[in-house]
């Protein structure tokens, strides 16, 4: 039986497959570590997690409205205020079921097919597949190593076509961990200020975590807010991944082509865990400050332990909870068995030699590096670590 010619446009995403492929070893009793999935390895802050069994007691458990409640979507707009200076009302806001299905119906909803959508490499995974999904066209804007795989605005003036519709970038980076600061989103807003009819998708999922200073947000320019959207949710910072809460701030004609969108595929999302986002995102924000001072210790021996490893090159991170060191030194080597051509060989043979599950850059557009994550515990980071050593000795 035929399936549809959809599912041959897209790939399934290296990460979950990494992260798969671990469990499977972890089956057959082998003791693999992971830093492959970008998840805390925290337990969401106990006033989080009350309000969210307080939700159900009060029996939410009916269908909400797509968009989101309404104090819900207030809370946002009050977050946004409070963090960003941006005023948005709850019209501007959809709450989706995390923010990849944000992500999708903001692409679903701007892109048609043939449109061109600039992304800057190195990028999350699952944005060029959204892009193909939408039938749109992906344009990878590659960045240097030595920029902070950030881009400059006249590398942006220069990929812009007529057929260019949609920007898509995030800050801080997943997985360079780059950070935009102002002048240099600025500079970028400069340029859309120019071409009114590209939208912005300003992936702000990791705006926490963020080592650098203030977050600073491209919808804050007013010349381009009505082309911004923002995509931001609390899996991250917040520690509440499977809660699956992701939301968009928008002009209202994409809001409301989202909720369109969403009344189809998904209608509103959960109860439980809108009642549990109003005190995450207006509640108490000490648990979030201190897993983003604990992700900064781990970052500094990070750095550490990646600079002991010989041959990997790296910028380091500003924000999120990845390295993304250069590793083509290593291309070409064998250990006698296997030969390391690209970084997807490299990955699979951490992964069963070191039992350490990492991710191919090739996935985020840089195909001559690889991620790895520090959401684990320090004492398996090292250890991770040695053993990656270990491995990449054998290989010459």
């Amino acid at each position: 039986m035929k399936l549809s010619s959809l599912l041959s446009r897209f790939s399934e995403p290296e990460t979950l497959k990494m992260a798969k492929l671990g469990r499977e070893l972890r089956a057959q009793g082998v003791d693999v570590i992971d830093l492959s999935l970008g998840e805390p390895d925290f337990d969401t802050p106990e006033h989080i997690k009350t309000a969210a069994k307080k939700a159900v007691d009060d029996n939410y458990s009916h269908y909400t409205p797509v968009p989101g409640y309404l104090d819900a979507r207030e809370a946002v707009c009050a977050k946004l205020k409070r963090d960003n200076n941006l005023d948005y009302k709850p019209e501007n806001i959809v709450l989706s079921t995390g923010a990849k299905q944000s992500l999708a119906n903001v692409i679903l909803a701007t892109v048609d097919q043939g449109d061109e959508v600039i992304i800057p490499a190195p990028f999350w995974v699952t944005y060029s597949e959204l892009v193909k999904i939408a039938g749109g066209i992906p344009v990878i804007l590659p960045t240097k190593m030595e920029n902070k795989y950030k881009i400059s605005a006249a590398e942006l003036e220069a990929a812009i076509t007529s057929k260019t519709r949609v920007f898509l970038f995030s800050s801080p980076c997943n997985p360079s961990g780059s950070v935009y600061n102002y002048d240099e989103l600025k500079s970028l807003a400069d340029v859309f200020a120019k071409n009114p009819e590209i939208f912005i998708i300003s992936d702000e999922i990791y705006e926490y975590i963020n080592f650098v200073g203030k977050h600073e947000s491209i919808a804050q320019f007013d010349a381009i807010k009505n082309q911004v959207i923002i995509v931001n949710g609390l899996s991250k910072g917040y520690a509440m991944t499977g809660y699956r809460l992701g939301y968009i701030a928008a002009n209202v004609d994409v809001a409301k082509g989202c909720e369109k969108l969403q009344g189809q595929f998904t209608s509103g999302t959960n109860a439980v865990t809108q009642r549990a986002t109003i005190d995450a995102l207006v509640g108490d924000q000490t648990p979030t400050l201190e897993m983003t001072k604990e992700f900064e210790r781990r970052k500094k021996r990070v750095l550490e332990l990646v600079s002991e490893v010989p041959g990997w090159k790296l910028a380091e991170p500003d924000g999120a909870f990845y390295v993304f060191p250069q590793v083509s030194a290593y291309f070409g080597k064998s250990d006698g068995t296997t030969t390391i051509n690209d970084a997807d060989d490299l990955c699979m043979y951490l992964l069963n030699v070191a039992h350490v599950s990492t991710v191919t850059g090739r996935a985020f557009g840089t195909p001559d590096c690889i991620r790895l994550s520090f959401a684990n515990s320090l004492p398996k980071i090292e250890e991770a670590y040695k053993r990656i050593k270990t491995a990449l000795a054998k290989l010459n």
